[in-house]
């Protein structure tokens, strides 16, 4: 018994970072697509492809902490959430 208290401690705290971690980039990648909107066409296009990238890589980052909780709780299919 006192193994399950641990591992349910565990996990909420592992769940904890992984929101936390997944929240952060999805800001991130939205601060990205914010910077090229208003900078619009005045952003050098080599800006926009680092920005584009920069904002790609941050929500990739966030489907990742996401799908990190989703296997901690044994979802099996891409519908599955927690």
């Amino acid at each position: 018994m006192p193994n399950d208290n641990k591992e349910k401690i565990d996990t909420l705290k592992h769940d904890t970072k992984d929101a936390a971690n997944e929240l952060k980039n999805r800001a991130q990648a939205t601060g990205e697509h914010i910077k090229r909107e208003v900078a619009g066409d005045s952003m050098p296009v080599g800006d926009r492809i680092v920005s584009n990238a920069r904002e790609t890589l941050h929500k990739t980052l966030a489907d990742i902490e996401a799908a990190k909780r989703d296997v901690r709780h044994g979802a099996t299919n891409a519908d599955d959430k927690v």
